[in-house]
């Protein structure tokens, strides 16, 4: 054993991120002190970024079977039939403390890693979607943060060459010290083509491909498993680095040699690189493995077994080949001019034997490292529910009029126009995409050379969240499930990335359960599951959490592209129709927030089965060709949706009962509604139906004119709404620092 590794101590387990009880039991594990090299290993297997820790219990409760489930949780990505002998592979996961210490390259690898989750397990990635949170406008790094993430998303999606078609961005004070950013990928798959991870077969070959190791992300994991301190931009060197021409190159030649019958396993290597890899993939196959780094391609002189194990450096994977296959992939992997090196094979052993140099230096169960990372049941208490708002909160203000507050309300950070955003991303590259960014509730992507296209969306409410954990949660799954059928999409499945502080408090751990509770009421009950996901604790700084953010990905089929509808106005004329109840509901609302100053009681509350009853009826009136336009109502309320559908289209609306509309009917965020725009000839076919179905239709209004008018007087032209919702944004990116 080399000289220059450090004495392996409780203190040196400490800093790996070890509590003195982890450390003890990996004494007990291995009958002896680690090595400096298997302390690395373990303490990163068993990090709450790696082993789930303090999730994993609460995660059980999540329904994730279905019979469009083909693979559930404990893959790289979750599949779902597609039908015809199609599968959709996706999955969201965080990049969220990389990107803050390093916002281009923490957000490029982030797009870069869940690229690798979805093409290894077989698919082409055909779209890329992305959830943001920043601080406040106000605070002194925010401009700098969203430029930097826009920037890095943008840069490694184009060149890759995969469209980002969508997306959600919010601000508030706070993410200031600690911001998301979660990456979303879907691919397609053939049904009888998908590869998995457990290692089998020994003595078949273990396979590095791609780039070359460097100095990189090493204890990238540590660090996404702990808060962060005053001393978190001294991080820097373990934030990773891209390069998405490789990854182009790597997708490409991953696809040609699954075409072939060689391989046997496949794994990305993401967070905690090779160690992750090799454990997981040898873990799940109940086997053992042998490597010999000297064999490992590196690009930096000197490197330790410690580093090449715990190195993040991007664009690698490792495979398990059937035996004298070898040749084949390497010829493949030339010819794209990527790295290809046979570091080790499998064995029957079960434990990681680590040797270089000549010298052993890790010979460790695997079982243990892989399968008995300690569970936590940590202690959590329950989020107080919040006392409902006094009844004169819908008084609509005695000054200003309906038009400045909609001007003020579409003009806010949160509603504002993110078309800065999306125009820096390649929405379209593959000329396979329908509706992208701000075209429709969800983005609507069709299969390569068919007809068919699946739907995808991002959502969640953080401030419902924070103020009613159980119901955030199942306001975040309804929202994916309406912004689904909005487009006329059968809800498939969801991936989540759970995004919450320190789960050592138990406010904070109280806030997770609660989600996780509301989550998986919505999902039995829409049958919706959850098929692949990520956590993310931790998110505090200087112990001040971020609110509570279960973002939630979710996708929809669609039998052909063109039958889906986007938000819109088409046509003048077209009857405007409410499906849904009239709302009354201002706890938590965009409305009380940004014109009454108050972030206060409880969120809407969420009816499970008139969210599919109402979604059920909105997917069939659009299948059936009689709806021009849909739109969740969502933040803001039926007014906002409105005035949203009226300026993607340039056509306005003429709107009755307004003059008596008291603020909850106004800016209400009542959930389990859409607005739609019909045809005059088609409303009654509509109205009909939803009588027949038992859901509540009202005409509101009709489409007409450059302006929002109630019976007549105009409310707020569509080109002031419009300037006020476009200028907000690219205002404050162009102003100079505060």
């Amino acid at each position: 054993m080399s000289q220059n590794q450090p004495e392996v101590t409780l203190e040196l387990a400490r800093e790996h991120g070890m509590t003195e009880a982890e450390y003890n039991l990996a004494l007990e594990l291995l009958g002896r002190t680690p090595t400096f090299t298997e302390l690395g290993i373990i303490s990163v297997m068993w990090s709450e970024h790696c082993s789930y820790k303090s999730s994993k219990h609460w995660l059980m409760q999540l329904p994730t079977t279905g019979p469009q489930v083909i693979c559930g949780p404990g893959e790289n990505a979750g599949v779902v039939d597609f039908g015809d002998g199609d599968a959709i592979i996706f999955k969201m996961e965080s990049h969220n403390h990389p990107s803050y210490i390093e916002p281009y390259q923490g957000a490029a690898t982030g797009v870069g890693g869940i690229l690798r989750d979805v093409f290894t397990m077989g698919a082409r990635p055909i779209a890329n979607m992305n959830a943001l949170r920043f601080g406040s406008p106000d605070h002194p790094k925010t401009r700098h943060l969203v430029s930097g993430v826009v920037a890095g998303i943008g840069g490694y999606g184009n060149c890759v060459g995969v469209p980002t078609v969508g997306g959600e961005t919010n601000f508030h004070r706070a993410y200031n010290g600690n911001i998301l950013v979660n990456a979303m990928t879907v691919g397609v798959a053939k049904t009888d083509r998908i590869f998995y991870s457990a290692a089998a077969g020994v003595g078949n070959p273990v396979v590095y491909v791609g780039s070359k190791t460097g100095r990189d992300g090493i204890h990238g994991a540590t660090m996404a498993s702990a808060e962060f301190t005053e001393d978190s931009e001294e991080k820097r060197p373990t934030v990773q680095v891209g390069d998405p021409f490789t990854e182009k190159l790597l997708i490409e030649a991953c696809l040609e040699l699954m075409a072939t019958d060689a391989i046997v396993a496949i794994q990305d290597m993401g967070a905690a690189g090779l160690t992750s890899s090799s454990v997981e993939m040898a873990g799940k196959g109940g086997l053992g493995m042998e490597m010999v780094l000297d064999d490992v391609p590196m690009r930096e002189e000197g490197m330790t077994p410690y580093e090449i194990m715990l190195s993040e450096s991007q664009e690698r994977m490792l495979i398990i080949l059937k035996p004298g296959r070898e040749e084949v992939a390497r010829a493949i992997f030339d010819k794209w001019e990527l790295d290809f090196a046979v570091i080790g094979h499998l064995t029957d052993t079960g434990r990681l034997v680590i040797k270089m140099h000549g010298q052993t230096w890790c010979d460790m169960p695997i079982a243990p490292v892989s399968n008995a990372a300690p569970m936590y049941q940590r202690p959590w208490e329950p989020t107080p529910a919040q006392p409902e708002l006094e009844d004169d909160v819908r008084l609509l203000p005695a000054s200003g009029t309906l038009g400045d507050i909609l001007e003020k309300l579409v003009s806010c950070p949160d509603q504002a126009s993110k078309r800065w955003i999306w125009e820096q991303y390649d929405s379209l590259v593959g000329g396979d995409t329908r509706f992208m960014s701000g075209q429709a509730d969800a983005a609507v992507v069709r299969l390569p050379g068919q007809k068919k296209a699946v739907a995808i969306t991002t959502d969640v409410s953080p401030r419902y969240c924070l103020a009613d954990p159980v119901r955030g949660g199942a306001q975040a799954v309804a929202e994916a499930y309406r912004n689904l059928s909005a487009v006329g999409a059968l809800p498939l499945a969801i991936t989540d990335n759970m995004n919450f502080g320190n789960p050592e408090k138990p406010r904070i751990m109280g806030q997770f359960v609660g989600a996780i509770q509301g989550m998986s009421d919505a999902c039995r009950a829409l049958d919706f599951p959850v098929v692949s996901g990520n956590v993310s604790l931790y998110n505090e700084t200087n112990g001040e959490a971020i609110l509570p953010t279960p973002a939630i990905g979710a996708v929809g089929s669609l039998p052909d592209a063109m039958l889906a509808v986007g938000i819109a106005f088409r046509n003048e004329g077209d009857t405007i129709l409410l499906v849904g109840e009239p709302g009354r509901h201002l706890g938590q609302s965009l409305y009380l927030r940004e014109i009454l100053g108050r972030e206060e009681g409880p969120p809407p509350p969420v009816d499970l089965a008139v969210e599919r009853r109402n979604g059920e009826f909105v997917r069939g009136v659009i299948r059936d060709g009689l709806v021009a336009s849909s739109h969740d109502i969502a933040d803001g309320g039926l007014l906002i949706t409105v005035a949203e559908m009226a300026m993607a289209g340039g056509i306005g609306a003429n709107l009755a009962g307004l003059d008596k509309a008291d603020a909850g009917e106004l800016f209400g965020e009542d959930q389990g509604r859409y607005v739609l725009a019909v045809r005059p000839e088609h409303a009654t076919a509509v109205q009909e139906r939803a009588k027949a179905a038992g859901v509540p239709v009202s005409v509101i209004g009709k489409t007409n004119g450059t302006a929002l008018s109630a019976r007549g007087p105009e409310i707020i032209s569509i080109e002031r709404l419009r300037k006020a919702n476009e200028a907000w944004l690219p205002g404050y990116m162009t102003a100079e620092a505060k």
